[in-house]
């Protein structure tokens, strides 16, 4: 099989964490653990291979990649540091409006600082590295930003997995971009292997399968990586919202009124670094109208908790460019995206992607 040329925009914690994956699989073929597919259509983990980078801040632009995935404000877990010397150099990103103003308030340790160079011409590098996949980690709220990236990836033929809450693959506009130009499109805020979103749509088709009535539920997030910081400007946090709550609601029959539901990140607390607590409570009643109540504590590194997401996702869309098939790929997307075009149970999303795998569903 050949290679799988990946381009990646945002060198933070989960550009990290999935490099540093890819790397660990490659070395050990036979340690699978953590991986839903070790073998995807014929492309393993060690077929992926990185030809460009973006980012923004100064302690990255400029640094070889290998480098910039270990510098500040990243603090995820190291779990594996025998990394090749990529020959990949990070390029300066349009900021636009990637980088919130409060960050500016907190220690450069724990923050974005802009780097004083001028943006590169996205589309050229896209060009001549010769990469096939752009995936989008840029920070939420980063709408503009995450539009730019996908028009790049549209001017350069470039497949687009957008691993954030700004709304593209699931924007008719934009999933016709992609469709007349035959160029495809995962999307949109990817989903943990298992994280906050998964567990509650989970718990949430448990209550709706076995005749419970959920009458409101909340699921509160805390975090200290650069993603919770840039998250205590609500201003940014639209998208997010809606991303996690429709996903949530797109298991019950009756949705549940604005009132009786809250679900999105909720603070920042810096000595948490990469690890992610989140609480979920679910107020129900079951038989004879008797009040049910649950409550669940999940914690987990966010960073590595999508990564093997992404790398399925990846392989997907590599099967997709071989087989010359453009626009939205809705199974992958709803089996990896917390905001897909079409949303499905995540039962029916993996028998759907394995279809699509063994060529029995376009797209």
């Amino acid at each position: 099989m050949s290679k799988i040329n990946i381009a990646i925009a945002g060198i933070g914690n989960c550009a990290s964490a999935l490099l540093q994956g890819i790397e660990m699989y490659k070395e050990s073929p036979e340690n699978i653990i953590g991986l839903m597919n070790y073998n995807l259509g014929g492309y393993t983990p060690s077929d992926i291979n990185v030809v460009a980078a973006f980012d923004v801040d100064k302690r990255k632009v400029g640094r070889p990649l290998k480098e910039a995935i270990f510098s500040k404000p990243n603090c995820t877990t190291i779990f594996y540091d025998k990394l090749p010397d990529y020959p990949v150099q990070v390029h300066m990103g349009p900021v636009m409006d990637g980088v919130s103003e409060h960050m500016g308030d907190y220690d450069e340790d724990r923050r974005f600082v802009v780097a004083d160079q001028e943006p590169c011409d996205v589309a050229k590098v896209l060009k001549e590295s010769k990469a096939e996949i752009l995936i989008n980690y840029l920070p939420v709220g980063s709408e503009n930003a995450a539009k730019f990236y996908a028009e790049a990836c549209l001017e350069a033929n470039v497949g687009f997995i957008n691993a954030m809450p700004v709304f593209i693959a699931s924007d008719e506009s934009w999933a016709k971009k992609f469709r007349d130009k035959n160029i495809p499109i995962i999307g949109d805020d990817v989903k943990s292997q298992v994280g906050a979103t998964i567990v509650h749509r989970t718990l949430t088709k448990l209550f709706e399968n076995r005749g419970v009535v959920l009458d409101r539920t909340y699921q509160l997030n805390f975090g200290g990586n650069t993603d919770f910081l840039n998250m205590l400007n609500h201003s940014r946090l639209a998208s997010k919202k809606k991303s996690k709550t429709q996903a949530v609601q797109s298991e019950l029959k009756t949705a549940l009124t604005a009132d009786n539901i809250h679900i999105g990140p909720s603070d920042y607390v810096p000595w948490l670094n990469d690890n992610k607590i989140c609480f979920i409570r679910m107020e129900g009643r079951g038989f004879g109208n008797v009040p049910l109540t649950l409550d669940v504590k999940l914690s987990v590194e966010d960073s590595p908790n999508s990564g093997g997401v992404m790398i399925d996702a990846i392989r997907c869309m590599k099967i997709a460019l071989d087989r010359k098939i453009g626009g939205t790929l809705d199974s992958i997307s709803a089996f990896t995206m917390k905001s897909p075009p079409i949303q499905y149970t995540d039962t029916e999303a993996k028998k759907m992607v394995e279809e699509f795998i063994d060529g029995r569903r376009e797209r």
